[in-house]
């Protein structure tokens, strides 16, 4: 089954609406009107949009050729309205050509521009067009993210046309990712705003996200009616891909209810449309239907053969969604034909793709995405109470003002003093009305902005959580494929030296002596070689057991800590274990603790593994300066614990060989270390920059002078 019509989206930027006899005639014009005036000024820069608009549905090269024009002359007049929509557009045209990556350059060019320009409206389109182009590569996680940044930017921008296309995406994704009361929910939401717009092609596109939601239900009935009335739009407006489109939809829902007739029927109808037009867009979906409907009718020949084709054309165009399913139907068609190792490769194709959508770790990010967007909703909330409080106390300033006047009214009205009294109660009563919802506005907003908090905080934690879980499983997979091939090289390699010292115990004694010097001389050689590589099969061992070390997971969960006595207990234990390791090493350890410094909130795993890092590098700064330093040079390493007004303070100082500049911009990076080849994997302080600074809230920096020593300080909030 394929996934919910994200490709459907991708005319919702369409601008052109009109009947192709209308359009050949307004490009005629536009054109006759460009090569007429040819001052270059900004009046040339909207017609030649507006050209490339006429042409984008009809002559896709054209238009590349003129977007290309006008942004050029756009980027020369220093027109920044212009730059913005020929970005745009050039984005939107090398989208419906399948360039991916161009299109997204354009886009976050276009972004930038917008955003520099607080043009929320328009930087709203552009979180859009960044959103479709994640969906059609089936990458719901990043398509979900801009979808959701850009829906508060047309809210705030009262552009109910766009919202209405960024809540279809919305729906189209939770669809996609098997969330179906969102996404019929919020594509329902869509429907009604697009219809009260009048955007057919918005309606279009909503009522064939519904139709597939359904199909992913088997829900055919459902289906099967929002499929005809996408259908009969997309005829009301010319829209033939779209057309094409909902055709497949329709046979593959016929087809899933073993109605083969009607499948073919509508699947020849899709197929003809797509040779007429010339549609290679949506031919990897026809073909692919149709071989579907020869694996359902027993023909896996004629299935395999049509299901090559749409994978090599979906390979090319890199549209994910027709690789997944290009690989399911190749998979069946071979399992049938008893092609069992073909029909496995592609099995695991699709295991693949559908781990891209329905996977723990896209689940995650989706699930913190919609996290996100629901503290955007506080945010919004707690703004709207301060207005209201402001506009209340303006309220009570000008009631104030009537009291005061009343007051001075009373020294030359003494005849309705008693009416006056009256006034000053009433108003004095109004006044603590006031006060009291004054306070308990303020009071619902300091609830708010705790909510709001700790609402931070655990998003916080959960991406830390999920970025500490993903590096813990990568760096353990591949440390467990490394190991089994190179247990077999430790092995095998000193299984060869035993058989050499045998060969030198028995057939080589047999040997004449003329050859005996010449074997002697090669089993040296042999034995020399094998001998490194059991060392360096050694070393490697060593640094997968690292990175096993690395991968292990902490429970995330934080607990009052005395770091004092974190910190003292994990000194000792790293200086033991360097020197298990280097016996001819000694340093001098100064430890100086603040006694303020008592209970901490923290995750103490993760913190006691940050310090052995520390410690173990400048341990090892301090060996290098003792083997290349003066005789008189002691090693010694100073640990200082300090309490400030928020946040309390680590700081490791060696008198090592330090860092100059260039290093110390570096030792925060994933995989960068200075360390020679076989001593360190770079993960430590990249591991140790997350830990503090994305998984507690703190700060991790380093100062250093080469030669002189380095000072690293951690610094965590209370």
């Amino acid at each position: 089954m394929k996934s919910p019509r994200a490709i459907l989206l991708l005319l919702l930027l369409a601008l052109s609406t009109g009947t192709a006899l209308a359009q050949s005639r307004a490009a005629d014009s536009l054109r006759r009107l460009l090569n007429t005036a040819r001052r270059p000024d900004t009046t040339r820069v909207r017609r030649l949009h507006a050209l490339v608009t006429e042409l984008a549905a009809t002559d896709a090269p054209q238009a590349l050729r003129l977007g290309r024009e006008a942004l050029g002359l756009a980027r020369q007049l220093r027109d920044t309205a212009g730059i913005g929509r020929g970005l745009l557009w050039l984005s939107i045209l090398h989208r419906r050509e399948a360039r991916y990556d161009s299109a997204r350059y354009y886009t976050l060019l276009a972004r930038q521009l917008f955003a520099r320009r607080h043009d929320r409206r328009r930087e709203a389109k552009a979180c859009l067009e960044l959103s479709l182009i994640d969906q059609l590569q089936s990458n719901p996680a990043s398509a979900l993210a801009w979808a959701l940044r850009g829906l508060p930017l047309a809210e705030q921008s009262q552009d109910l046309a766009v919202q209405t296309q960024l809540r279809s995406t919305i729906g189209g994704i939770y669809s996609q990712i098997g969330d179906y009361p969102s996404a019929l929910a919020m594509l329902q939401q869509a429907l009604r705003d697009g219809r009260r717009l009048g955007d057919q092609q918005v309606v279009a596109a909503t009522l064939s996200n519904l139709a597939s939601t359904y199909q992913m239900q088997k829900k055919w009935p459902q289906a099967l009616y929002y499929f005809q009335r996408a259908v009969q739009a997309s005829q009301r407006m010319g829209d033939v891909k779209n057309e094409t489109t909902n055709e497949i939809g329709l046979a593959e829902v016929y087809g899933q209810q073993g109605d083969h007739t009607q499948a073919l029927e509508h699947g020849y109808r899709a197929r003809t449309l797509v040779r007429t037009n010339q549609d290679e867009y949506n031919l990897p979906a026809v073909q692919l239907m149709l071989a579907r409907s020869f694996l359902l009718t027993q023909r896996p020949d004629s299935a395999v053969a049509l299901a090559r084709q749409a994978l090599q054309l979906s390979q090319r165009t890199r549209s994910n969604g027709n690789i997944g399913n290009a690989a399911d139907v190749l998979a069946q068609a071979y399992a049938a034909l008893g092609n069992y190792r073909a029909a496995y490769e592609h099995q695991r194709l699709y295991a693949d793709y559908q781990d891209t959508l329905a996977g723990e770790a896209t689940q995650r990010k989706t699930s913190a995405l919609r996290y996100g967007y629901e503290l955007g909703k506080k945010q919004n909330q707690i703004a709207l109470l301060n207005k209201t409080r402001q506009l209340q106390a303006q309220r009570g300033a000008r009631q104030r003002q009537q009291l005061y006047g009343l007051l001075a009214g009373l020294v030359g009205a003494l005849l309705v003093a008693a009416l006056l009294w009256r006034n000053v109660y009433n108003k004095q009563r109004a006044n603590r009305d006031l006060n009291e919802k004054n306070e308990q506005i303020a009071r619902q907003r300091d609830d708010l902005t705790r909510a709001l908090t700790g609402l931070r905080e655990a998003q916080t934690r959960l991406i830390q959580r999920e970025k500490m879980a993903s590096l813990g499983e990568l760096t353990a997979g591949i440390a467990h494929e490394i190991q089994n091939p190179l247990n077999f090289v430790n092995n095998f390699s000193e299984v060869s030296v035993e058989l050499v010292e045998e060969f030198m115990d028995g057939p080589w004694q047999r040997l004449p002596e003329a050859e005996k010097a010449y074997a002697t001389e090669l089993l040296d050689s042999l034995t020399q070689n094998l001998q490194k590589i059991t060392h360096h099969g050694h070393r490697a061992d060593s640094i997968v057991k690292g990175m096993l070390q690395h991968s292990h997971a902490s429970t995330g969960e934080r607990v009052l800590t005395d770091l004092n006595a974190l910190v003292a207990e994990h000194l000792p234990l790293a200086y033991q274990s360097f020197r298990a390791k280097n016996k001819d090493f000694n340093a001098t350890l100064t430890p100086d603790f603040d006694s303020r410094v008592q209970q901490v909130n923290l995750v103490p795993q993760d913190i006691g593994r940050v310090l052995i890092n520390l410690f173990n590098n400048a341990f090892y700064a301090l060996q290098q300066r003792q083997l290349t330093g003066p005789a008189d040079y002691v090693p010694e390493l100073v640990v200082h614990t300090k309490r400030q007004r928020n946040q309390v303070q680590i700081r490791v100082q060696d008198n090592g060989i330090g860092m100059d500049e260039e290093i110390q911009q570096k030792v925060f990076q994933p995989f960068f270390t200075t360390k020679p080849t076989g001593e360190g994997t770079g993960l430590g302080l990249s591991l140790s920059y997350d830990i503090v600074v994305k998984g507690h809230g703190g700060t991790l920096s380093v100062a250093s002078q080469p030669g002189q020593g380095t000072e690293v300080v951690i610094s965590l909030p209370v």
